[in-house]
């Protein structure tokens, strides 16, 4: 459990340091023009880098059963920045997705995404003994997916609302939950989160764009249609690193949200092969790290914080790639971001913890069956 905690560590450090180099060459252009600074963008990235290392540290430190006891206090407070955000946060490209408190701004999403993940894992082990059962068990945990997901997708933030829908349900199949419960569960939310995203202009008009491309032929949009450029460009082995074109203004968010397209261009096929390899190998090592735990809660936390780090890095580089409508979520780990990058490390450490915490306690097992052993050879 040891190793798969180092190899979680070391994976991630790469990660973000490969993101770092991106960012920075990525934001250069438009930084220079928009605040007079190639690097405030960058430095802006440095300073949410640093605190998301600290944030891994610490929570890699902290033993991982505490948060069973305040999981419910901890909801209450995401659903409370929830609404609050939806009555006060400032709108931005059509959606209110941000807060400022206290000079720090934040998603309120990324909060409430790892705590529902939590909260989740712990009602699961507190009614272990009737998962089957749908009104005491099923329906007090969808309530909180329900109201949760909701809450994003009405901001509307519809991308990020499916997928904890998504990450919220797997972890209900993987934790024993009647797969007939599962099922027309997600058919439902799935139904409502498809007409949310009809009735709202932006999203309305992506889905449209997607479909039209692949029934007609042509451009999704102009986003994809330089994303494809840029990976085209990139060839086997790229460009090198800060002589991508596409980041001079010509692909949007070439920081952000489609930072796959200039790693692609600047690193290649083979880099990009690379990157995906180190996300595969994550997912590995956190799967294992649940499978080994020895409490349900620790293995549903641990795989949940997996699942929720892997199916965003497919939907990403599945967006960059024009396989999937455009969504506007983060590359983990290496996009541009706020609070992203931040809770995404602090569920790195928790699942580091949970890996040494019962790295532990296996030795300690192993150590107690070897000492009664003995006394009952010499017993004998």
């Amino acid at each position: 459990m040891k190793k798969l905690a180092f190899t979680v560590f070391f994976d991630t450090i790469i990660l973000i340091c490969l993101g770092l180099v991106i960012v920075l060459t990525a934001s250069s252009t438009i930084s220079a023009i928009k605040f007079s600074d190639s690097l405030y963008l960058f430095n802006q990235h440095l300073i949410r880098v640093i605190i998301a290392i600290a944030a891994l540290i610490i929570f890699s430190i902290a033993p991982y059963e505490i948060y069973k006891s305040f999981s419910k206090p901890m909801m209450l407070i995401s659903v409370a920045l929830l609404i609050f955000t939806l009555l006060f946060a400032p709108e931005i490209k059509g959606a209110g997705r941000w807060l400022s408190i206290g000079g720090i701004t934040f998603q309120p999403a990324d909060v409430a995404k790892l705590v529902l993940i939590i909260h989740l894992a712990a009602m699961m082990e507190r009614k272990s003994d009737y998962l089957y059962d749908f009104q005491n068990a099923f329906m007090p945990m969808f309530i909180w997916v329900m109201i949760t997901a909701g809450l994003i997708l009405i901001q509307p933030n519809i991308s990020n609302g499916l997928l904890i829908i998504t990450i919220a349900l797997t972890i209900m199949f993987v934790g024993g939950v009647k797969f007939k419960h599962i099922f027309l569960s997600s058919l439902a939310m799935v139904l409502f989160g498809a007409a949310i995203a009809m009735i709202f202009s932006h999203s309305r008009q992506r889905i449209i764009s997607f479909i039209n491309s692949v029934i007609n032929g042509g451009d999704i949009n102009l986003q994809v249609k330089q994303a494809l450029v840029s990976l085209g460009s990139g060839g086997l082995f790229g460009v090198g690193i800060g002589n991508s074109q596409q980041n001079n203004l010509f692909l949007p968010e070439a920081y952000g949200d489609f930072i796959f397209a200039i790693l692609g261009e600047q690193l290649g096929f083979i880099g990009s092969v690379m990157v995906i390899i180190f996300y595969l190998v994550l997912f590995i090592a956190g799967i294992l790290i649940a499978k080994k735990a020895q409490d349900k809660f620790g293995q549903l936390l641990a795989f949940g914080i997996t699942f929720s780090i892997a199916i965003y890095a497919f939907i990403n580089i599945a967006v960059a790639t024009g396989t999937i409508p455009t969504t506007g979520l983060p590359l983990p780990f290496i996009s541009y971001g706020g609070t992203s990058i931040i809770f995404l490390s602090l569920g790195i450490g928790i699942l580091i913890n949970i890996a040494v915490l019962n790295a532990k306690r296996a030795k300690q097992s192993k150590i107690e069956i070897n000492d009664e052993s003995n006394l009952a050879e010499q017993r004998i």
